[in-house]
């Protein structure tokens, strides 16, 4: 058990690192981020700040000195730095689980090793590798960076095999990774609703499991969260709970991990994972007796965790986008309304901030 007084290392320095920290300093923790940019919305609420690469041994080695514990906020990491990393200091979630969530491929294996569904897929590497593909698994499809996606980056949709040629243009044409493949094309996945599964491990395999959040997203960034969900949802959501317990067994996870579902007329289809906390858990701020960003902290340092029972019949998230968090002055003055803003520099289609509605 790591005790309040100690010193939680954050590698990353966005806003759920400020969350993170926010959460950790109310439990008696102080907060130190390590990050590849100077300043960040974390920057505020954390008590230290390194700027390094993550690939720095040196920098890696005298950040490890001066914390106790650690953890990140993102996938964008090597897994080697934190491996080098947890050689010197605990480290939750593990160099596993972030090898098994930022690379595609080994994610759709992991979920299918567990017995979840995926769409149908396949790793390429080029236009001709994309289109042989695209004969087999048939069009329309999405191609995908098996690195660095996410709010719908680094994806093209694929409607014919004509645009094969387009599409990969339009994720950059990536080289692939050492010892692996640059994009995954799959099948596009008929759902009728998007939700999430977000659930909490400790060390000791214990589990806190929050309700499932009914998604919707604009231009492929999350727009709403809302629970409690659907009918549709509701009738497979213990299906995926189950499937997203197994896959935080199987990687013998520590701390929060969110999968995204499809909710199909035949039932649950897994889409993707993360193995941090997550944005559509940005309600549990204020909708659940103990946050994911607590629940995190928690499980990182061996503590407890928390109830994830509803604090409302009815809660809902919405994510303020660019110019939207400018409302900020009616969004303070609506009854049961609950703004975050992340003190980031404005710019269109940036997450500025979210607001959190809690029904009674």
């Amino acid at each position: 058990m790591t005790p309040p007084g100690s010193t939680v290392g954050i590698l990353g320095g966005g806003q759920l690192g400020r969350m993170l920290a926010i959460a950790a300093a109310e439990l008696g923790y102080r907060c130190h981020v390590f990050a590849p940019e100077a300043t960040g919305p974390a920057t505020e609420v954390a008590a230290e700040w390194t700027q390094g690469r993550f690939e720095d041994a040196d920098a890696m080695r005298a950040f490890a000195a001066r914390v106790d514990v650690a953890t990140y906020e993102f996938e964008n990491i090597d897994p080697h730095a934190v491996s080098y990393l947890a050689g010197r200091v605990p480290v939750h979630p593990s160099a596993r689980s972030l090898d098994a969530a930022r690379y595609r491929p080994h994610e759709k294996e992991l979920a299918a090793g567990v017995g979840a569904r995926t769409a149908a897929w396949r790793a390429v590497d080029g236009v001709p590798a994309l289109k042989a593909a695209l004969a087999e698994i048939g069009a329309p499809a999405i191609l995908k960076t098996t690195l660095f996606g996410y709010d719908g980056k680094g994806q093209a949709r694929v409607d014919t095999p004509a645009d094969a040629e387009a599409a990969w243009g339009a994720i950059g044409r990536p080289p692939p990774p050492p010892n692996g493949h640059a994009a995954i094309v799959e099948a596009r996945v008929p759902f009728r609703a998007e939700f999430s599964v977000l659930l909490a491990r400790g060390a000791d395999g214990g589990c806190a499991v929050w309700d499932t959040p009914e998604n919707v997203h604009r231009d492929g960034i999350l727009h709403l969260s809302t629970v409690p969900t659907s009918p549709l949802v509701r009738a497979q959501a213990a299906e995926a709970v189950a499937l997203t317990r197994a896959i935080a067994d199987k990687l013998g996870h520590v701390g929060v991990l969110a999968a995204e579902w499809f909710a199909c007329d035949d039932g649950p289809v897994f889409n993707e994972m993360a193995p941090r906390v997550h944005n559509s858990g940005h309600w549990t701020i204020e909708g659940a007796v103990t946050s994911q960003f607590e629940n995190h902290i928690r499980a990182v340092c061996g503590l407890p965790l928390g109830s994830t029972a509803l604090t409302g019949a009815r809660v809902t998230m919405e994510n303020l986008l660019g110019a939207e968090a400018d409302r900020w002055p009616e969004l303070l003055a609506e009854p049961g309304a609950h703004l975050h803003l992340y003190g980031k520099t404005m710019r269109e289609g940036r997450k500025m901030g979210h607001v959190t509605r809690v029904g009674r």
